[in-house]
């Protein structure tokens, strides 16, 4: 297989290149290397991955009209794994239109280059902030997903329309991920681990909003893995059952389908926090804050159809995820 991974030299993207690379595979990496975060910590991914004799880097923005069909036509990959993305729900607030360059154009120009190079299958990392509000847990894909409360989840949304549109029209198959709150090692400066730790380390109080009292499906960055590779051979058909009078929203007359990833677990952020303060042997000073806009009480996944088709069975608790990335982050910073 060529599989082309956009957002290689990311957090989830730069895990799933070297678990590939490891099993043999030949890696086609995108990535903008832009300066959303540290371009250092980018850059040390992307070193790791180029020691591997079956890895080829392309810095190429997904926005990129001009560039984009190029790297489709060099590569010819076999399947392709969209992982590029503006993340984060709360800088969409602040620059409204990266997100939509990124997430909305770029996507566009995937669908194009899987339109003229047909892969084996497309998979595309979606978000469990489509949900929005939906108040019944655990969220579940068959459960209608139409009120985003942030531009960031309605870009996602987006996609997996964009997504369905292509593959009705032109056959490409498509699986959307829909991720729940990823922590692990490599993980982004942004993120809620890396700034407790960054903070409790070097003595500043951390802000915790929702007054602690917000619950998240943490999933170790390494069950997300399991879930996509084991999704590569196993792209979707159109559902034979799908009633166009009684619409299912993950499933479809095209191939195409829509997948949670998760732990299928609720943990409350103060309990997350207990845990990363017993592995580094120190108290976090908090600064308990109301909830920010776009912010949701609680998620957990409902992972009963990503079992069902993948045998997909997330394992990694939190006290041994967040134990392996306070161990990388001491190890990569030397304190």
């Amino acid at each position: 297989m060529t599989i082309l991974v956009t957002g290689s030299a990311g957090f989830i993207g730069f895990h799933l290149s070297r678990r590939l690379l490891e099993r043999g595979e030949t890696v086609v990496g995108l990535d903008s290397l832009n300066a959303y975060y540290d371009p250092r910590l980018k850059a040390s991914r992307l070193a790791i991955l180029q020691g591997y004799g079956t890895y080829r880097h392309e810095t190429v923005d997904l926005a990129d009209r001009e560039r984009m069909p190029a790297v489709f036509d060099s590569a010819r990959p076999s399947h392709v794994v969209n992982l590029a993305a503006q993340a984060g729900v709360r800088y969409s607030l602040e620059s409204p239109e990266t997100y939509v360059d990124s997430n909305v154009v770029g996507f566009l120009n995937i669908l194009e280059g899987c339109r003229a190079h047909p892969p084996r299958h497309l998979i595309y990392a979606s978000t469990s902030s489509v949900y929005g509000n939906h108040a019944n847990l655990p969220f579940g894909v068959h459960d209608a997903a139409t009120h985003p409360i942030t531009l960031y989840s309605a870009s996602k949304l987006a996609n997996e329309a964009m997504a369905h549109a292509y593959a009705h029209l032109f056959g490409v198959p498509a699986t959307g991920f829909r991720f729940f709150t990823v922590y692990g090692p490599w993980g982004r400066p942004d993120m809620a681990l890396f700034k407790f730790t960054d903070a409790i380390l070097n003595g500043r109080p951390i802000d915790v909003y929702g007054e602690g009292r917000m619950q998240r499906d943490f999933t170790y960055v390494d069950d997300i893995v399991d879930g996509l590779v084991a999704a590569l051979d196993r792209p979707p058909a159109p559902d034979p059952r799908w009633d166009a009078t009684h619409p299912d929203p993950a499933t479809s007359a095209a191939p195409w389908r829509i997948l949670n990833l998760g732990a299928g677990r609720r943990v409350e952020l103060m309990r997350y926090i207990e845990v990363l303060e017993a592995k580094l042997g120190r108290k976090a000073e908090i600064n308990f804050m109301p909830m920010q806009a776009g912010d949701v009480s609680a998620t957990e996944a409902d992972t009963g159809e990503t079992r069902a088709v993948l045998d997909y069975a997330p394992s990694t608790s939190v006290e041994v995820g967040v134990g392996r990335f306070v161990d990388w982050y001491r190890d990569y910073y030397g304190v």
